[in-house]
């Protein structure tokens, strides 16, 4: 192998270990709490759950006629801030601040606009893989 063929496999081998080291597994509140109806496919038919998760995504066979494998809902700093829009029920008013939003002991998103960005928490105890 010459020079040229050294750099490739060094290259691709780097760029392996950058994907393997990118992906996570979601947490279960990131996938549980997204309707199967609006998921977004994120692999390919017959992926494995294995391989699913490796690609950090979600993973679900139990619902027939959507994707298994999907994109998890967005990280929260907790993950009783983990849920779909929809399911946001406002906790403060227009304008609040992260501050005083957290005094409130609720939650704060101002990522997607008009919708609440301070809302009400959700308990952990229904998420599940």
């Amino acid at each position: 192998m010459g020079p040229r063929g050294t750099w490739l496999l060094a290259a691709l081998l780097l760029l392996g270990l950058c994907t393997l080291a990118g992906a996570q597994k979601p947490d279960a509140c990131q996938c549980s709490r997204l309707n199967p109806h609006n998921r977004v496919n994120c692999g390919f038919p017959g992926i494995s759950s294995d391989d699913c998760f490796s690609r950090g995504c979600c993973f679900d066979s139990s619902v027939a006629r959507v994707p298994w494998c999907f994109n998890p809902l967005p990280k929260q700093e907790s993950e009783e801030c983990v849920m779909e829009v929809s399911a946001r029920k406002d906790c403060g008013y227009p304008g609040i601040s992260p501050e005083e939003c957290e005094s409130r002991k609720c939650c704060f998103s101002n990522t997607i606009p008009k919708v609440p960005w301070c809302f009400f928490p959700i308990s952990v105890e229904d998420c599940h893989y």
